[in-house]
């Protein structure tokens, strides 16, 4: 019925995180880094541990757990449980949006009231040499003969070239217009307090372009820096909020819609063979609009994955504010923009990744596309401060996982009273 319906609609009441961190420090673990970003996201949304009726965990690098969902659970107590549903995703930094559409579908279709979404990693405080391992490891091509290390940068690097190749000459793209991704990232990344960038000098072009170069078209400022953190959200029903809630939760935004899809887990061989249907991304957002009835010019916020500069600008084109191959062109528009104003980027002109994306906020492994969850609902709820776009009422969030491997998308809402 209508009433049910309205009823089983998924709300996020909830967020908590702890500040991303560059500083190595051997004994920590993700469970106890989720444990914090966990108890601030039930407070946040005025609520008991024991409240939740489901808990959905993203796997760590660092820490590999069989059954994560269930490892954390057990560990902070909350086993055993009647009636709890517990799940583990696994779709890399795609992680947090599969997460958070299938809190949607649990909430929808299971009778569960209250889903948290929890993730961490202290990928930073790994050896470097045995990060590289592991992260070569999960992504690596047996079949190439010449796969080079790092894997996953040369692997997006063999994108990047792609798209250059293109769409250089026929719509203008430019190699500078990648290293432009991480200076108008650098500006909003000094202005959120939990970003690595937090005030710190933004990047200049120059900066980005000198360099030092990981791979033939990205500089080490063209790569999302390896951190330890970790993120919640709290999801809920409609019927929870309105009729269970004993106090109102601050926090009320309506999840819309989502889409999801598939491409390869790595480049093939013969980079010839490379072609758009390799790529998800735009398929997974024809999925989200539709399913929400809204189009590009309804998005006020933009939460695009941002792990090298070629998956912005092609999440750029994917959502619709740039047609095909001039990605490009809208940084460039964008940077130039800034650059008049003496430096300052403008949310309400540049209204994407306002926290500063994987570049400057920091990548706990598959954790990152939460952080743009969490900003999305700052906007949303006006509290990004001199982030804020104005009269943001919807947002849209993109998550990627592996190379260009997995697309998920999320369009959220304010609530309306």
């Amino acid at each position: 019925t209508m009433e049910r319906f309205v009823w089983r609609a998924p709300r996020i009441i909830g967020t908590g995180m702890t500040k991303p961190s560059t500083q190595k420090n051997a004994s920590l673990t993700p469970t106890s880094l989720m444990k914090q970003a966990l108890d601030s996201a039930l407070q946040s949304a005025k609520l008991k541990l024991h409240d939740l009726d489901g808990l959905i965990a993203l796997p760590s690098l660092s820490h590999s757990r069989f059954m994560e969902a269930h490892h954390f659970a057990t560990k902070i107590g909350l086993l055993p449980q009647e009636g709890l549903i517990l799940r583990t995703v696994e779709t890399g930094g795609a992680g947090p949006i599969t997460a958070l559409l299938e809190a949607k579908r649990m909430i929808e279709q299971e009778h569960v009231n209250k889903v948290a979404i929890v993730g961490g990693d202290c990928v930073c405080s790994l050896p470097t040499a045995e990060f590289l391992q592991r992260a070569d490891t999960g992504c690596m091509n047996t079949d190439n003969p010449n796969q080079l290390s790092p894997v996953i940068p040369h692997g997006y690097d063999t994108y990047a070239q792609y798209q250059l190749q293109k769409y250089g000459e026929l719509c203008g793209l430019k190699r500078e217009h990648f290293a432009m991704v991480s200076v108008l990232m650098s500006q909003y990344g000094s202005k959120h307090p939990y970003s690595l960038m937090y005030g710190r000098t933004p990047h200049t072009l120059v900066d980005v372009l000198q360099s030092k170069p990981v791979c033939p078209m990205t500089n080490l400022l063209e790569c999302a820096r390896r951190a330890d953190g970790a993120a919640a959200v709290i999801v809920s029903s409609t019927g929870y909020v309105k009729r269970m809630a004993k106090e109102a939760p601050e926090l009320d935004v309506l999840i819309l819609g989502g889409g999801e899809a598939s491409g390869p887990l790595y480049p093939p061989v013969d980079t010839d063979a490379i072609g758009e249907d390799t790529f998800s991304c735009d398929k997974a957002m024809t999925m989200a609009y539709r399913e929400a009835n809204l189009l590009c010019s309804d998005m006020d916020w933009f939460g695009i994955y941002d792990c090298f500069p070629v998956t912005m600008i092609r999440g750029i084109e994917a959502v619709g504010l740039a047609k095909p191959g001039f990605g490009g062109q809208y940084i460039n528009n964008a940077y130039v923009e800034m650059v008049s104003n003496n430096g300052n980027l403008d949310p309400n002109k540049f209204p994407i990744n306002t926290h500063g994306g994987l570049l400057m906020f920091g990548a706990p492994w598959e954790l990152p596309a939460m952080y743009s969850i969490i900003e999305a609902c700052d906007q949303i709820s006006k509290k990004a401060n001199d982030r804020q776009v104005d009269g943001c009422r919807r947002a849209l969030v993109y998550g990627n996982g592996g190379i260009f491997s997995h697309s998920a998308v999320a369009i959220l809402s304010e609530a309306v009273p």
